[in-house]
């Protein structure tokens, strides 16, 4: 039935246009213009949106920190070690990635000379031991089961006597 309606008002609007083409094409005029309004308006929001994103994102760059990477720290000390990680693979199959990691902190810290934290004075702030996420991503790349047999660090240690771990280029 609904149908039957539909179709009767379509008939309706033809017979109308058929009779009136005027008021047809004055209705279409209206409509182009209506349609073309509102797009100028839009043009002209946009413009302004524009605008005020600028200002929010010079805002927003003057207030966010740099990224790590961004920053360039000065090194004092680096290194390149080959960390041989053969006797992880004494740990059953479930533990041995995580066994690499710790033994790549005990390595670097031994050979880069960081205190443990007891060992340090009160007053000084205690140094850090950073592991980048490459050095992260290439011990558990075949899962925990199948760690690297050695992996070739960079150890830089900056004026802070911060440690900072990344993988050695060509890696």
């Amino acid at each position: 039935m609904e149908e039957e309606s539909e179709a009767k008002e379509e008939e309706t609007e033809e017979s109308e246009e058929q009779e009136h083409p005027e008021k047809a094409v004055e209705e279409t005029k209206e409509v182009t213009e209506e349609i073309e309004e509102p797009a100028e308006a839009l043009e002209d929001e946009e413009a302004v949106e524009a605008e005020a994103e600028e200002e929010v994102s010079t805002v927003e760059e003057e207030v966010k920190p740099p990224r790590r990477r961004e920053v360039e720290e000065e090194f004092v000390e680096e290194r390149i070690y080959t960390i041989p990680l053969g006797r992880v693979w004494i740990a059953p199959p479930k533990k041995r990635s995580p066994r690499a990691m710790k033994m790549i902190k005990d390595f670097v810290k031994r050979h880069m000379k960081l205190k443990p934290p007891g060992e340090m004075e009160e007053e000084e702030e205690p140094k850090r031991l950073i592991i980048s996420n490459e050095v992260n991503e290439r011990v558990w790349r075949r899962g925990i089961e199948k760690p690297p047999r050695k992996v070739r660090v960079r150890a830089a240690k900056d004026k802070d006597g911060n440690i900072t771990v990344f993988l050695a280029e060509g890696d």
